[in-house]
């Protein structure tokens, strides 16, 4: 597939990049965002829309974002109006991602909410992408042959492969200091693994305050009604300090609810063990089950890593399953109220159909403060 040839924002039409894989497997095509040469892990996302909220989605951190949906940017960025001490309309602060892979790139942008093109955005945040690959043969090598490490070469200026597996990426997105929003009745402590902002919104929307606390806090001798663990990059196995006081928090009977990462935190907290994927569930369209149920929901995703539910004893059991690889997507315990999912139920961006969970964590508060 052919790119198109376009200027950015320093005149240069069309520079020539080049991504490269850790195998030696190579695709050429344009510069349309920071002229550099960086390395990261190669992941596939295949959502339709939603590049905005993906970009800044903080457990995408030091990874190079393969988008499968063929045309990107037509509908530009929007503003970063913030709302109660988070943005409006992305997952973070600033863009995660080490790096970004398209198809083609829409050079003209029409959206009533665009503030600026994808290109701009990109430059101004020193994130270099390409354009004019084809992303249907990358996303098939990388189904046939696991993610893997991979660098955007630019200019001819080589560098290192990067296993990002080895790293902390959570404590490069968690907050450094405690954050409270809202000043409602119920009192959430939000662990930040790399939270998404639609998560404390959602929590927020159900009269709570959330006290947002850094991946390695102590917040066991705090004063709460229920704990939740957030989303987040990388490898969980390394966060022994997030795993240790939630292991503690375990012993008590306070509700917790984990997302994403705080899926397999809790079952690594329980006593049970995560897995890497293949090529991991990136999208807004991976179904799932309700475990014991006919209920079956279309939920938004990104993860790389999953809880291996049969590690766990028998006070422990699945909550939701993926129905296209039956996969581990939550779990719960049997009489004390924690329960997890490995999906996204905040879904932003993506379906809504699991936010009644929100409501769930919320119910159970309630019961445990009565």
């Amino acid at each position: 597939m052919t790119g198109k040839t376009f200027n950015n924002t320093s005149g240069d039409p069309g520079h020539p990049i080049q991504l490269i894989l850790q195998d030696g497997t190579s695709f050429h095509g344009q510069s349309f965002g920071y002229r550099e040469s960086i390395s990261g892990e190669v992941v596939f996302n295949t959502a339709m829309s939603g590049y905005p909220e993906s970009l800044t989605d903080p457990s995408y951190k030091g990874q190079i974002l393969v988008l499968t949906y063929p045309l990107i940017g037509n509908y530009g960025v929007p503003p970063m109006h913030e709302e109660g001490g988070l943005k409006q309309f992305f997952e973070s602060e600033h863009i995660h991602i080490k790096g970004l892979v398209i198809s083609e790139y829409s050079m003209e942008s029409s959206h009533w909410n665009s503030w600026k093109t994808l290109s701009r955005w990109l430059i101004e945040s020193k994130i270099p992408a390409i354009s004019g690959i084809d992303t249907r043969a990358l996303t098939i090598h990388l189904r046939e042959h696991g993610v893997m490490s991979g660098k955007l070469i630019f200019d001819n200026v080589d560098t290192d492969f990067i296993d990002s597996d080895k790293l902390n990426m959570v404590e490069k997105v968690s907050t450094k200091e405690v954050i409270t929003y809202g000043s409602g009745k119920y009192k959430i402590v939000l662990v930040d693994c790399g939270v998404k902002s639609n998560i404390i919104k959602r929590l927020l929307s159900r009269n709570t305050t959330v006290i947002r606390v850094p991946w390695d806090y102590n917040y066991l001798d705090m004063e709460y009604d229920g704990l939740f663990i957030t989303n987040g990059p990388g490898n969980p196995a390394t966060l022994t300090a997030t795993i240790e006081f939630l292991s503690s928090a375990l012993k008590k009977n306070k509700p917790i609810f984990g997302i994403c990462m705080g899926n397999q935190l809790m079952a690594l907290a329980a006593g049970g063990k995560t897995s890497k994927l293949p090529y991991g569930h990136r999208s807004h369209n991976q179904p799932v089950i309700m475990k014991g149920t006919n209920r079956c929901f279309i939920t938004s995703q990104n993860h790389g890593y999953i809880a291996e539910a049969s590690a766990l004893g028998d006070e422990w059991e699945e909550f939701f399953i993926n129905l296209n690889d039956q996969t581990n997507e939550g779990l719960r315990h049997k009489t004390k109220p924690f329960f997890s999912t490995q999906f996204h139920p905040e879904a932003s961006s993506g379906p809504t159909d699991t936010d009644f969970l929100f409501d769930d964590f919320i119910e159970k508060i309630r019961q445990y403060r009565k």
